[in-house]
């Protein structure tokens, strides 16, 4: 008799656990001033997500994106604290200003709601180092969402250089940017607080830079770099008056550079990263595409094309990352681009870059 009442007990066990796998993700969403809010209103037509509130004080907005795509006025609350507390979501997505991904990790990270911010981690490092101290604290989910995250051309970059099909590596190069927000249209609310020294941190430097200190701390496995140097310009001041718009930020490591080029000024968006080995190369352009050559004598390689398909779920979109970390289907590896302790020296870089900008100074990491 007791077998069977503890093999009942068992079965409702695993059938409470399928009927939670299989329910939509309560999720509520912190600002709609990001220019990506697009992708997470337009995944609300999911059955794995379900957006339960939007916190957002500028009603002319939101009543803006309710039209277009089509939500209810009535998920929509003044604060991100009544939000939270009314709808109770299980993970909230940030899509505000930079600065204020800290007050949704004070605001959440208490009540155990899981959180996915919009890249880079934080405004400063100051305020990362509050976030990640509450997010462990207080056991949650906290990641970080990069574009280049999704591109299947860098996940198979990254899988070729651990396999040692280029040697050790001596020099990566990552490039970002477009020509400026201003110039390729952003919204005006985007606009305002990404040209904001205090709402984003810096300028390109933080905006485009973030991708490169990302990208290099996932494929030197975590590794810090020894030291920082950066220089930042100012090249289009009339769209950009308060913020630099042209960054280079170089990385050494024990065995190897990182020189990271982050730029409003690119006359053509870009997103490409190239990575020097010891026998070779990899050149990685765009999410698809990829380039791997082997040296052969001084000036001659073997040269192999790829055409990538799209990542495997759950790692061809971020919300579906969100949805299989929350339900606990996947675990991030360390210093996965995602990742808590990735982006923690993410910032690490980012300020130590803002600090040689403005001393001209090289920065050494402690």
């Amino acid at each position: 008799m007791k077998n069977l009442l503890f093999q009942f007990i068992f079965l409702l066990f695993l059938s409470s656990l399928a009927s939670a796998q299989e329910r939509p993700l309560r999720i509520g969403v912190a600002g709609l001033h990001h220019g990506h809010v697009g992708w997470v209103l337009n995944a609300n037509k999911r059955v794995d997500l379900e957006i339960v509130g939007i916190a957002e004080p500028n009603r002319e907005l939101a009543e803006r994106y309710a039209k277009q795509y089509g939500f209810s006025m009535d998920l929509v609350y003044d604060s991100i604290e009544e939000m939270v507390e009314k709808t109770q979501p299980e993970a909230v997505t940030g899509f505000g200003n930079t600065f204020q991904h800290l007050e949704i990790v004070q605001i959440c990270a208490p009540r155990g709601i899981h959180v996915m911010v919009e890249k880079p981690l934080a405004v400063s490092l100051e305020h990362a180092k509050e976030m990640v101290d509450l997010a462990k604290r207080n056991g949650i989910h906290l990641i970080t969402n990069y574009e280049t995250s999704w591109y299947a051309s860098n996940e198979k970059a990254n899988e070729l250089l651990q396999a040692g099909k280029i040697g050790e590596v001596r020099k990566i190069v990552v490039r970002d940017g477009h020509k400026g927000p201003k110039r390729i249209g952003v919204g005006e609310e985007f606009l305002e607080w990404l040209t904001d020294p205090e709402l984003n941190g810096a300028g390109a430097l933080m905006d485009f830079g973030c991708y490169g200190a990302n990208l290099s701390t996932w494929l030197m496995n975590g590794e810090r770099p020894l030291s920082v140097t950066a220089i930042t310009q100012q090249l289009n001041p009339k769209d950009n008056p308060k913020v630099d718009d042209e960054a280079t930020i170089i990385l050494t490591y024990p065995k190897s550079q990182t020189i990271i080029e982050a730029s409003w000024n690119w006359p053509i968006g870009r997103k490409d990263m190239e990575i020097y080995g010891f026998d070779g190369e990899i050149l990685a352009d765009g999410g698809s595409k990829l380039r791997l050559r082997i040296s052969e004598g001084y000036s001659g390689f073997q040269d192999e094309k790829m055409e990538l398909p799209p990542r495997a779920a759950p790692f061809d979109d971020p919300f579906s990352v969100l949805i299989a970390v929350v339900r606990g289907e996947i675990e991030l590896s360390p210093f996965d681009p995602y990742s808590l302790e990735n982006n923690l020296i993410v910032m690490e870089i980012l300020e130590a870059a803002k600090e040689s900008s403005a001393s001209g100074k090289t920065v050494f990491l402690k």
